[in-house]
Order: structure tokens, then C-alpha cells, then sequence
């Protein structure tokens, strides 16, 4: 278990190293999603809780951060 862990963890450093604003893009694309959802009333209590919007900006925090890192 440690192992698999250890090496999807390598495979996963690899691929962001390469592609850093990776993150950041999909961070914009969940907030951006989250402003459009607020216009759809079928949304629901996705549209009400703003899921997406604090989804995007942790996935942000977390991008800048690896960006920064590797």
C-alpha cells in the first residue's frame, strides 16, 4: 500500500512539474462554473452552498503552492 502510494505520488509530482499553471487553470474554471451556475435555478444546493467557488480556491492555494515547491 505504501509503495503504490510512494510511486503515484512520484507519478503526480512529475506530471504538475511540467505543467504548473495546471492547478491555477482548473481552480479558474470551478470558480467561473460557480458564477455561471448562479444564473441556473436548477442548480440547487450547489448553486446555494458555493461549492465550486471554495473547491476552486483551495485547488488554487494548493497549485500555487506546488508550483512554488517544485
Amino acid at each position: 500500500m505504501q509503495k503504490w502510494f510512494n510511486e503515484s505520488l512520484d507519478r503526480i509530482s512529475d506530471f504538475l512539474a511540467h505543467r504548473k499553471g495546471l492547478p491555477l487553470l482548473l481552480a479558474l474554471f470551478l470558480v467561473v462554473l460557480n458564477g455561471v451556475l448562479q444564473f441556473i435555478p436548477a442548480a440547487g444546493w450547489l448553486r446555494e452552498s458555493d461549492l465550486l467557488l471554495h473547491l476552486g480556491v483551495i485547488v488554487a492555494i494548493i497549485g500555487v503552492l506546488l508550483a512554488w515547491a517544485l
